[in-house]
C-alpha cells in the first residue's frame, strides 16, 4: 500500500479574493475626520486655492468636452429659430418698404399738386375774378379731335363758350356741357381759333389751331413784324378770353419766296399734358345770352381780306353751340 493513503489530510483554507484592511467604520471615521481637518486648514490658511484652481483649469477641457453636445443642441435649435424670425422680419420690412415707397410716390404726386393749385390761385397771369376750379378727368375717345373731359358740368354753372386755362396760360373753351362733366377742346384743335395779339409791338391777329401741339397764324404778310420767342397772348376782341392771357410762343417762322405769306408756327405755354387742375373763366356778363362759337369758318375768301373775316366769324360766328346731353 501507498505511504499516507490512510493519512489523515489536513483541510486547506481558502485565499481571500480582496485583502481586507480596516473595518469600513474605521475608514469613515478617518476620512471624515480628514476632510474636516483638510477644511479647518483650508478656511484659516487658505492652502488649497491655489490647488483647485489648477484642478479647475486641468477639468476646462473635460468641461468643455462634455458640454459640447447640449452647446450644440442648443446653438442648432437658436440657429433655427433666428433664421425663422429673420425671414419674417425680412418678408415684414420688405412689404413695409413697399408700402413707404408707393406712400412717397403718392407724396410727391400731392405736392406737385399743390404747387400747381398754389400756381393757379397766386399766379400771375390776369383772370377773372370768378372762375371755377376743375380737374382733368380723362382725354376724349375720338383721335382725330384733341378734347379732354373734366369733372365740371351744368350742376357747376358751367356753360359752353367759357374759357379754360391753367397758371402758364391758355388751354382752350368749353364746347360741350353734360350734367356733372364738360368737354374742353384744346387750343391745338383744328376746329378751334383764337384771337390774339403779339406782346412785344401789339400785333392783333387769329390763331389757328394745327392738330399737333402747333398753332398756326395764316395770311400774315411775309414782311410782318413777328420774330421767334414772341409771346402770344389774348386779345380779348371775342369777349370769351380775357385780354393778356398767355397763349403760345413763336418757334418757327417760314417764308416761302412763291407765296406773299408768312406760315408762323408756334407753341402754347399751358401744360394741359403736365397737370389735371385747370380753371374755368366765367363769362363776361354781356355776352351770356349769345355764346359764340369756336368752330373755325371756312377759309373760302380771298387772301387779302381772310384776317377780317376770321375777326369777325369769331366775334360773330354763324354755328351755335353744342346742345347739352346726358352725361
Amino acid at each position: 500500500m501507498l505511504k499516507g493513503v490512510h493519512q489523515k489530510l489536513e483541510p486547506q483554507q481558502t485565499p481571500a479574493f480582496f485583502v481586507r484592511g480596516a473595518s469600513p467604520f474605521s475608514r469613515m471615521v478617518f476620512f471624515c475626520a480628514l476632510s474636516i481637518s483638510i477644511m479647518a486648514i483650508d478656511a484659516r490658511l487658505n492652502y488649497l486655492s491655489q490647488v483647485r484652481q489648477g484642478f479647475i483649469a486641468a477639468l476646462h477641457p473635460l468641461e468643455i468636452v462634455a458640454k459640447a453636445p447640449s452647446n450644440w443642441v442648443r446653438d442648432v435649435n437658436r440657429y433655427f429659430s433666428a433664421h425663422n424670425q429673420l425671414v419674417q422680419e425680412n418678408y415684414a420690412l420688405k412689404q413695409q418698404a413697399f408700402e413707404h415707397q408707393v406712400r412717397l410716390q403718392r407724396l410727391s404726386t400731392i405736392e406737385a399738386e399743390n404747387t400747381h393749385l398754389r400756381s393757379l390761385l397766386n399766379g400771375d397771369i390776369p383772370i377773372q375774378p370768378k372762375a371755377i376750379l376743375g380737374e382733368i378727368s380723362h382725354t376724349g375717345r375720338d383721335p382725330f379731335s384733341l378734347v379732354v373731359v373734366v369733372n365740371r358740368g351744368s350742376q357747376h354753372n358751367v356753360k359752353a363758350g367759357q374759357a379754360v386755362a391753367d397758371s402758364k396760360g391758355v388751354i382752350g373753351q368749353i364746347t360741350r356741357v353734360f350734367p356733372f362733366s364738360s368737354e374742353v377742346t384744346l387750343i391745338t384743335d383744328k376746329e378751334l381759333s383764337i384771337p390774339i395779339q403779339i406782346e412785344r409791338n401789339q400785333l392783333r391777329a387769329i390763331a389757328f389751331g394745327e392738330g399737333n401741339n402747333t398753332l398756326d397764324i395764316p395770311y400774315l404778310p411775309a414782311n410782318v413784324d413777328i420774330k421767334v420767342g414772341d409771346k402770344l397772348v389774348t386779345s380779348g376782341i371775342d369777349g370769351i378770353y380775357p385780354a393778356g392771357l398767355a397763349v403760345a410762343k413763336v418757334t418757327k417762322i417760314l417764308q416761302n419766296p412763291e407765296s406773299p405769306f408768312a406760315k408762323i408756327i408756334s407753341t402754347p405755354v399751358a401744360e394741359v399734358s403736365n397737370h389735371l387742375q385747370l380753371l374755368i373763366l366765367e363769362l363776361p356778363q354781356s355776352k351770356e345770352a349769345t355764346l359764340p362759337s369756336t368752330k373755325q369758318v371756312s377759309a373760302d375768301s380771298e387772301p387779302a381780306t381772310a384776317v377780317s373775316a376770321r375777326t369777325l366769324a369769331i366775334t360773330a360766328p354763324k354755328n351755335k353751340a353744342k346742345p347739352n346731353a346726358p352725361n
